[in-house]
């Protein structure tokens, strides 16, 4: 079985992509970037094992590690705040592919797939092998963020845990959804270009939308 390591500094990141690659059979482990004390986890110093990370955060010096532990394991980085001297030394360290933000979560799952050898899956056809069917809570949740990764990690994280999750890019489209359907809850990304979270809040309130 294909392991992955799964490396950021965002804890979040790091448990919805194990999350979804779980989902996909993959055996995966995570290590949170930026703590020098925490080492190369145990179970991804067996081979063969698949490295996906951040470079700004895990830095050539945790490559290296790897490096020492197996000279042939596939690392794939997720690209985003990394110079390019950092990405020359990576591929010195002969990363296998770079991944550039703003993909979606289907794209990446095909990537690794295809990195791997796999055939390519869809994301929302796999069920848990052995698992219940998840209790539908009858809640909708909407997301509103304009990273297309980091929206669909979400609404694939909420469907997983019964919730009916919704996703969209901007405010816009998150009042437009507002006006037609109101969700129950709705997790905001504050950063956004165009019209913020801000201001998305605020035309909330004037509309008195009444959910969390």
């Amino acid at each position: 079985m294909i392991k992955i390591l799964v490396i950021d500094d965002d804890r979040m990141n790091c448990e919805l992509i194990q999350s979804v690659f779980t989902r996909h059979g993959y055996q995966c482990c995570r290590r949170r970037a930026g703590s020098k004390a925490d080492p190369l986890p145990p179970a991804a110093r067996a081979s063969p094992f698949l490295i996906f990370a951040c470079l700004k955060w895990m830095g050539c010096t945790v490559l290296k590690e790897i490096r020492a532990y197996d000279p042939h394991a596939l690392v794939i980085i997720l690209g985003g705040g990394a110079t390019e001297e950092q990405e020359n030394h990576a591929r010195g360290l002969r990363v296998t592919d770079f991944i550039r933000k703003g993909l979606s979560l289907d794209v990446l799952v095909e990537c690794v797939n295809r990195v791997v050898q796999l055939p390519a899956k869809s994301v929302t056809a796999l069920p848990v092998a052995g698992s219940a069917a998840v209790a539908d809570t009858g809640e909708t949740i909407l997301v509103v963020d304009d990273e297309p990764l980091v929206r669909d990690l979400l609404v694939q994280f909420l469907s997983l845990r019964g919730y009916r999750a919704l996703g969209v890019k901007d405010g816009p489209e998150a009042l437009s959804m507002v006006e037609q359907a109101p969700p129950d809850l709705i997790l905001l990304d504050l950063f956004m270009p165009g019209m913020d979270g801000v201001e998305v809040l605020r035309q909330l309130r004037q509309r008195e939308y009444t959910g969390g």
